[in-house]
């Protein structure tokens, strides 16, 4: 089977321009999420050239489960943890004591998402610009990543 490897990162970095699109908006909460889900669709590519899979929705476990040869560093894991913090509380009310998630989203915050999954976009850009082949084994991107999603 064909790898989609390139399916995947378009996407990604079709969601982080949606990203942009909601900060214009002032869709504060969605510009988070879609942040958040370019980065982990990004991952997601990497993997699926690696021929690994990749499970779950933490980008920072995604990002820890590479190959030690692709070890992301501690200010990208640090970018990783703030965008896993959008991936419920960005849609769910009852994620927050009180109000719509769009109550308590700026956009600095907003602005700030878009900046770490642009970071993880190059960073995965990177990786799948490496001649293929380099490592023993695929990758699995599911230790330690645990779904906190209600209904996930």
């Amino acid at each position: 089977m064909a790898s989609r490897h390139q399916d995947w990162f378009n996407q990604g970095q079709r969601d982080v321009e949606l990203a942009r699109w909601c900060i214009e908006g002032g869709h504060y909460e969605w510009a988070c999420f879609a942040a958040q889900q370019a980065a982990e669709k990004v991952i997601k590519a990497v993997f699926q050239k690696l021929g690994g899979e990749a499970w779950g929705h933490s980008v920072t476990n995604l990002l820890k489960a590479l190959p030690v040869s692709r070890v992301a560093e501690t200010e990208l894991l640090d970018a990783a943890r703030e965008l896993d913090r959008h991936y419920i509380p960005a849609r769910y009310p009852n994620s927050h004591p009180a109000g719509a998630p769009f109550e308590h989203y700026m956009q600095g915050e907003a602005v700030r998402a878009v900046s770490n999954a642009e970071s993880i976009i190059v960073f995965c850009e990177g990786l799948l610009a490496e001649p293929e082949g380099d490592d023993p084994a695929p990758p699995r991107g599911d230790e330690g990543a645990e779904d906190t999603a209600p209904g996930n």
